[in-house]
């Protein structure tokens, strides 16, 4: 569980993570619960995934059974 930003090159989150903040990382594969904005260059977000905010990538995929509430952007 964390409640603030993350920076990082890779993040990797889990079904049983909760996070409250915005993520920037280089790759991010995404399964838990996570409330705030991703910056990355590619997202890949997981059957497990309940996320709400903005994404920006340059690559994203979602796996069937995700739950999103979310805008996305595809950055150059």
């Amino acid at each position: 569980k964390v409640s603030g930003d993350i920076k990082a090159d890779d993040i990797e989150t889990h079904s049983n993570s909760t996070i409250i903040g915005n993520i920037t990382a280089k790759t991010a594969a995404l399964g838990g619960k996570l409330r705030g904005n991703v910056n990355s260059e590619r997202i890949k977000i997981q059957k497990t995934a309940e996320i709400e905010g903005v994404l920006s990538q340059k690559t994203l995929s979602i796996e069937e059974g995700a739950t999103l509430k979310i805008k996305t952007e595809t950055i150059k």
